[in-house]
C-alpha cells in the first residue's frame, strides 16, 4: 500500500507518499480501505517530532478516517468485509489501508457521505468525552469555546447548541466569526480585537461561563478562571500557547472552580471503545437529524498532504481539511 511517511522531523516538505507493507489485522482488529482521512493539529506536531504515536500504533500520521472494511481479523463480530465505516485511530490514517480495533469503528451516520464522515470521529469523540463527560455541560448552561472556527470548535458549538446550552466562542477574523454564528454560536468574540472576559460577562449579566473549552493553555489560564462562573469548569484539551502559568488558588477556591484536562490518542483501547460507543449513542442521532454536521473546509488528494499541512498551519480554514485516496 501507499502511506504518508515522515522522513525526518520538520516542515511539510518532509511528508512523502511511499510504498510500505500492508497492515495485518490483529486480534479484535479490522483493516479499513481508507477513502478519506482528517487532518488534525496533532498530525502537525507529530510531523515536527513533538507527538510520537503511542506504542503499537502505526508510524504514519492520521487520527481518523472513513472507508470500507477490507479484512476482518480474528475475534471480531458485528462487522463484515465491505461495511462502510469511519474510525478513531491512534495513527495511520494517511494511508490506503489501516488496521483499527473494532471498538473504534462507527457506522456512517445518515445524511453524511462516506468521504465527509472522515471529518467526524476525532472531534466528536473529543468534544463528547470532554465537554459532556468530564465537564458535564448541561442544558441551560453557558459554554465558551476558544477557537470556534477550528475542527474541535465547530463541533463544540454545534453539540452545545443541540443539547440546549448557550454558546459563546472566540475566533480571529470577521469571516470566522460569521461562520461560528452560522453554526449556532450565540456570541462570537474576536480574540484579536475584544476582551473575551468582558464580552462573556456582559453576555451572561455578570455571571460568567459554566464551562470553558480551551486549546491555548498558559496565556489564557488566568482569564479563563476570571471568565468562569461560580462552580464553573475549565476544560484544557490543548496548550498551543504554552504549558506553564501561575494560578491564583484563592480565586479557584472562592469560585469553587474545577479544572479538567484531557487527551485522547494515548488512552487504552478499552477506554476508546467506550468513548466511541457513547458517540454512536449520543452524537450520531443528532448528525442523522441534521442538528450536527461535519464542517469541511476542503478536500485534497493524499499526494498533496504537504499542502494540507501548510493550509492548516496558515489558520485560514474553517472546520476540517480532508485527504482523499
Amino acid at each position: 500500500m501507499r502511506a504518508v511517511v515522515i522522513t525526518s522531523p520538520g516542515g511539510p516538505e518532509v511528508l512523502n507518499l511511499e510504498e510500505v507493507p500492508d497492515p495485518v489485522p490483529g486480534e479484535g482488529e479490522v483493516v479499513v480501505e481508507v477513502v478519506a482521512a482528517g487532518v488534525n493539529p496533532a498530525d502537525l506536531l507529530q510531523r515536527q517530532g513533538f507527538y510520537p504515536p503511542p506504542p503499537g500504533a502505526p508510524a504514519y500520521p492520521g487520527l481518523e478516517c472513513s472507508g470500507r472494511i477490507a479484512r476482518v481479523g480474528p475475534g471480531v463480530s458485528g462487522w463484515h468485509d465491505g461495511d462502510s465505516v469511519c474510525a478513531l485511530l491512534a495513527g495511520g490514517g494517511y494511508a490506503e489501508l489501516v488496521a483499527v480495533p473494532a471498538g473504534q469503528l462507527l457506522p456512517i451516520p445518515g445524511g453524511v457521505s462516506l468521504a465527509d464522515a472522515a471529518a467526524l470521529p476525532e472531534v466528536a469523540c473529543t468534544v463528547n468525552a470532554s465537554v459532556f463527560g468530564q465537564a458535564r455541560l448541561a442544558s441551560g448552561e453557558v459554554l465558551l469555546v476558544h477557537g470556534g472556527s477550528g475542527g474541535i470548535g465547530s463541533m463544540a458549538i454545534q453539540l452545545g447548541k443541540a443539547r440546549g446550552a448557550a454558546v459563546a466562542c472566540t475566533a480571529g477574523t470577521p469571516a470566522h466569526l460569521e461562520r461560528c454564528l452560522e453554526l449556532g454560536a450565540d456570541l462570537a468574540i474576536s480574540y484579536r480585537d475584544d476582551d473575551f472576559v468582558a464580552a462573556v460577562g456582559e453576555f451572561t449579566g455578570g455571571r460568567g461561563a459554566d464551562v470553558v473549552l480551551d486549546i491555548i493553555g498558559a496565556p489564557y489560564l488566568a482569564r479563563n478562571i476570571e471568565t468562569l462562573a461560580t462552580s464553573g469548569r475549565l476544560l484544557q484539551i490543548a496548550t498551543r500557547g504554552g504549558v506553564h502559568a501561575d494560578i491564583d488558588l484563592g480565586t479557584l477556591m472562592r469560585k469553587r472552580i474545577s479544572i479538567f484536562a484531557s487527551t485522547l490518542r494515548a488512552r487504552p483501547v478499552a477506554e476508546k471503545a467506550v468513548i466511541v460507543a457513547e458517540v454512536g449513542e449520543q452524537v450520531w442521532p443528532l448528525v442523522t437529524a441534521g442538528q450536527v454536521m461535519p464542517v469541511i473546509d476542503r478536500t485534497l488528494p493524499m499526494a498533496e498532504v504537504a499542502e494540507a499541512h501548510r493550509l492548516m498551519e496558515g489558520g485560514a480554514h474553517v472546520g476540517k481539511i480532508l485527504l482523499v485516496n
